[in-house]
């Protein structure tokens, strides 16, 4: 820290009964009130410096003995005022980045000026805080801070100003230009005088050094250094990414509600909304700082700001912006951080905040393209030679299509992030069946690999909410493709009671084909269904290997595939099944259902014997076994 010494005479300033005097051989003949201080002092040597002490006593009424001059709006109080009065009286007085706003301030407002006096303290104070304190780090941060307190002189003054354009010009200057940083100089001390040699101890570090440091500013004076950073152009915006982040968890509550020590000193007397109000202040200002590059800041700390904004009901242009930066790089995310608790306290309401996932979603799908197709080879005898141009255009194709193939795994990474956000979120419910949905469908098909995920979401969905009926039901089994289930999750489906029979008897029909193909029983087959069943040999490892989401699941959730071992049990979940639509027949609001029963039933002959002939194949094969 740097520091300055005024004046040369010992401090004779004295308290007796609540009344500071200064011990002279002179008696006082002036009584100075500042806000409830009283100083008894003497005119000689006060208002030959200070013009506003002149003018006071130039029109007030001469008194017998004391001349009383009420000052109530002092800026700085009585420290900044006893600070002025020694070194009217050559007192020896030291100044600091602590304490020179207020002098600075005080002096100004006393009007201690060179037209009073040549070398007076207006001047003195300018020449130490351009030539010193602004050249030092820590001292520029710590007088900035100072400035709170006194906003309006500071502003009017140009104190602010000039510190944020110092803190910046640092920022902006190579680090092995500049001295310690704050977090530094706590460790390593830098005790620096103005008349005397400067002692640096340089220590390497990091190229965000600063942003620790300017962390301990407040929302209003942080939002204007770091506009002032931004526009020097010269900083990465991943380096202004991590300065918010370090920023943000200085300063917004934990997830435990509690606070910073600071930050509770601070709003201990005020009321619960007031303290709302300055979290969303806080979010607000950080998200109109965050770079406008992609990737600048993780896209996990930028959906932690949107649970702090759905929490805090900041402004919807904040949400969007979140949502929009979020969705961007959405394939970075996890299903944790997509759970965002809805803001509404209503009983109807739905437990978590889908429609914002949703935008998320769909700013994600709008950006990029589907992987490009192979260019069509030469065939002939212009196979082999192939000319320069066309090897550099095969160049060019593969680094495109490299870019395009990161986009589809990209893709590929949201599709099991939002089968699991699916399971999450199955569980409410408050939760329509027409965002379930909507969010199910946003996925494209050839981004969702399997379906074990999605089956596993629509099966805690269906246990979450009983009362759906059997259109209901089907409307939200029509995404699942039956071809996309592994053995497990086909097992676990051909015993599911909450599934509609047509989806049943899917499972049936393709994990009998597959078995048979399995079999070595694929010549047997007809030549359609060998054609429907083509897309699955080129992946059949796949259906075998173990179910796996990322999502947690609960243990009511959990798959039992016990009793579903021989084809026989199948058989008989199906007969179940038909049995439980036949007594639905009897009902008098079910002749719809009857008509498609009985369309169910005089299916042609070959239908019934192809069944059948799978059937007797999947049995003699275990009977091999």
């Amino acid at each position: 820290m740097k520091f300055m010494k005024l004046g040369s005479k010992p401090d004779t300033f004295y308290t007796t009964e609540a009344v500071r005097s200064v011990s002279l051989e002179v008696s006082s003949d002036l009584i100075i009130q500042v806000k409830g201080s009283r100083y008894l002092l003497h005119k000689f040597p006060l208002l030959p410096k200070c013009l506003t002490l002149q003018k006071i006593c130039a029109t007030s009424p001469e008194a017998s003995q004391h001349q009383i001059i009420q000052l109530p709006d002092f800026p700085g109080g009585a420290e900044a005022f006893e600070l002025c009065a020694k070194f009217c009286y050559g007192i020896t007085i030291t100044l600091s980045a602590y304490n020179i706003v207020a002098v600075r301030c005080a002096a100004e407002y006393l009007q201690m000026t060179e037209e009073a006096d040549k070398g007076n303290l207006i001047y003195k104070l300018e020449v130490f805080f351009n030539s010193c304190i602004l050249h030092g780090w820590k001292d520029s941060i710590v007088a900035l801070q100072c400035t709170k307190a006194f906003s309006l002189w500071s502003e009017d003054l140009g104190i602010t100003s000039r510190c944020i354009e110092a803190i910046a010009a640092r920022v902006l200057t190579h680090p092995s230009k500049v001295s310690l940083s704050h977090s530094h100089s706590r460790r390593v001390r830098d005790d620096v005088s103005c008349n005397g040699a400067e002692s640096h101890r340089h220590k390497d570090s990091g190229k965000e050094w600063w942003a620790e440091d300017i962390a301990e500013l407040s929302i209003d004076l942080y939002w204007r250094t770091m506009i002032a950073i931004k526009s020097g152009g010269k900083v990465p915006a991943s380096l202004i990414g991590e300065a918010l982040q370090i920023y943000a968890s200085r300063w917004f509550p934990s997830k435990d509600g509690s606070v910073n020590k600071q930050i509770a000193s601070e709003t201990d007397t005020d009321a619960n909304g007031d303290k709302t109000s300055k979290h969303r202040l806080l979010l607000e200002s950080i998200v109109s700082l965050l770079p406008a590059e992609k990737g600048a800041v993780p896209c996990s700390f930028l959906l932690k700001l949107l649970k702090a904004a759905s929490r805090l009901n900041a402004a919807s242009s904040s949400k969007m912006e979140l949502a929009r930066r979020a969705g961007i790089q959405l394939e970075d995310a996890a299903v944790k951080d997509l759970v965002i608790r809805s803001s509404t306290n209503s009983d109807m309401a739905t437990q978590y905040d889908v429609d914002i996932v949703m935008i998320m979603l769909e700013q994600f799908m709008a950006q990029g393209q589907s992987p490009p197709t192979s260019p069509p080879r030469l065939k002939g005898r212009f196979q082999r030679r192939r000319s320069r141009s066309a090897e550099n255009i095969d160049l060019e194709f593969q680094e495109s299509r490299r870019s395009s193939s990161a986009s589809h795994s990209s893709k590929l990474k949201v599709s099991k992030l939002i089968d699991g956000y699916l399971q999450e979120i199955a569980r409410d419910t408050n939760l329509p069946l027409s965002k379930m949905i909507a969010i199910a469908e946003a996925i494209p098909d050839f981004a969702r690999v399997d379906h074990d995920d999605l089956y596993r979401a629509i099966d805690i969905y269906l246990k979450a909410h009983p009362e759906l009926n059997k259109s209901e039901r089907k409307r939200l089994c029509r995404m699942l493709d039956c071809k996309k289930l592994s053995m497990e999750a086909c097992m676990h489906a051909a015993q599911n009671e909450l599934l509609p029979l047509r989806v049943v008897v899917q499972v049936l029909f393709f994990e009998q084909a597959r078995a048979a193909m399995t079999g070595g029983k694929v010549s047997d087959l007809p030549h359609n269904i060998k054609a429907l069943l083509t897309t699955q040999d080129d992946d059949s490892s796949r259906h075998l290997a173990p179910l796996s989401t990322t999502a947690t699941i609960p243990a009511e959730d959990q798959w039992s595939v016990s009793g579903l071992k021989s084809p026989k049990s199948k058989l008989s979940t199906l007969k179940m099944k038909l049995a439980e639509d036949e007594a639905d027949d009897t009902h008098p609001d079910a002749i719809v259902k009857a008509s498609r029963l009985k369309a169910l039933c005089s299916l042609p002959a070959r239908p019934k014997k192809m069944f059948s002939k799978l059937l007797s194949i999947n049995r003699n094969a275990n009977e091999k076994n």
